[in-house]
């Protein structure tokens, strides 16, 4: 009986310990309001602050009684969540507390998605069929399309992304009219046709030999090697959910010049934001090189802007009538400024049209031109971090000044400047 006893105490303590609430203090440094601010905290930070968490178990986090979106996400795939990400409104210069609960894991709630990344493949019955990992086709043979809109997707609420899963390995945008996620219908027949203005908006960019919307590179003895044409070129989804998502982009036989070399750019996407994050990791190498990114300039008539967004950060930009709408398009980089060893623009010619031909069903040279580009210093297997921004004036008006959007990308270097502080 005394060991019944024993065993119906032992389980009131751990079901308490499971149900336990803990707080955490945010407190919001800055004099500006923080909508849709996306924190993220490692399991060992929050469990430092809160106690630790039971394995089957997450946090719930709650704000006077109601849940904030959040999600527990498992990084390295070994079935335990080790990273909580959450969105929480800041008004300027406000602490907030917020109430941690345990929750099963096979109980934690459900939260609109506002984030989205999809690889669909091509099936026989020209359906497309969303997979987590996959390897593109080469394209030493032949081209072949295999993917839902010739790409890997990924979109918030604001904007949407693809990056073509060929050798080409072009980034391309989807303007969006209305908030919502739309790349799962692409391709389908709710959205038979992106080159076309619809309700929800369309494809709005056109990229041609360029690295399009933040396409990569390496700069080399003044010479642009872009990303492309790799021996392996894999696509593996990392995670997906109410406030981010990511995947990695994992190249192999990457040949520079005489060297060897692989990457991996991480990207994640998170809710409210006209931008997405880009980690870049070069292998292969000793000593320090410069990876590039950068912005089409095939449409471009206005200069492109480079300029300090804040004392941290630096970014360059172009806004102009340069969409396939025919109306505005910004799109912007953003990354340190102590990082920053080179913009520049690069040629305008056509090198496909001189016999540079590496698709030719696409007019596609592998050659980079018509691109404005920013130079970042990376060491090898150190990712190297830079934001890409891109913003619509068909979507808002305020979009149609150059002004409102280095305004917008400078506030933004403010966030990322001074994150929320987290106490508890």
């Amino acid at each position: 009986m005394k060991n019944l006893a024993f065993l119906g105490a032992i389980l009131l303590i751990g079901m308490s310990s499971c149900a336990q609430k803990n707080t955490l203090v945010l407190t919001n440094p800055l004099a500006l309001d923080r909508p849709d601010e996306t924190i993220v905290m490692k399991r060992a930070d929050l469990e430092a602050k809160v106690g630790g968490i039971p394995e089957g178990f997450a946090p719930v986090l709650k704000l006077n009684g109601q849940n904030i979106p959040s999600q527990a996400d498992d990084l390295n795939g070994d079935g335990t969540w080790d990273e909580l990400a959450f969105v929480v409104n800041f008004k300027a210069s406000e602490t907030l507390s917020i109430d941690v609960e345990n929750v099963a894991v096979s109980e934690y709630p459900q939260f609109e998605k506002r984030t989205n990344v999809r690889l669909g493949i091509l099936q026989p019955d020209h359906s497309y069929l969303e997979v987590d990992e996959y390897m593109a086709p080469s394209c030493r043979d032949s081209f072949r399309i295999i993917a839902q809109g010739e790409s890997v997707s990924w979109e918030n609420d604001k904007m949407g992304f693809r990056n073509y899963f060929d050798c080409r390995n072009v980034k391309d945008l989807f303007g969006k009219l209305k908030p919502g996620l739309i790349i799962d219908k692409i391709h389908t027949p709710e959205i038979p046709n992106y080159h076309v203005l619809s309700d929800w908006g369309m494809d709005v960019l056109h990229c041609g030999s360029s690295v399009g919307a933040g396409g990569l590179a390496l700069l080399e003895n003044d010479s642009l090697y872009r990303l492309g044409s790799t021996d392996g070129y894999q696509y593996k989804k990392v995670v997906e959910g109410p406030v981010r998502s990511m995947f990695d982009l994992i190249y192999t036989g990457w040949h520079v010049a005489d060297q060897n070399l692989s990457a991996v750019e991480r990207i994640s996407v998170y809710p409210g934001k006209y931008w997405f994050q880009s980690d870049v990791t070069v292998s292969g190498f000793s000593g320090e090189k410069q990876v590039v990114t950068g912005i089409v300039t095939s449409l471009l008539k206005n200069d492109p802007v480079d300029f300090e967004a804040n004392a941290d950060y630096r970014s360059i930009a172009t806004l102009d009538v340069q969409s396939l709408n025919k109306d505005e398009l910004g799109m912007a980089v953003l990354l340190k400024n102590n990082e920053v060893t080179k913009v520049a623009r690069s040629t305008d010619i056509d090198f496909y049209s001189l016999g540079y031909k590496t698709v030719d069903e696409k007019k596609f040279s592998n050659v980079i031109s018509q691109t404005y580009y920013v130079a970042q210093k990376v060491n090898a297997d150190v990712p190297a971090r830079h934001y890409f921004f891109a913003v619509w004036g068909l979507e808002n008006e305020k979009w149609k000044s150059i002004g409102n959007f280095k305004a917008y990308i400078s506030a933004e270097a403010e966030l990322l400047s001074n994150p929320i502080v987290i106490g508890k």
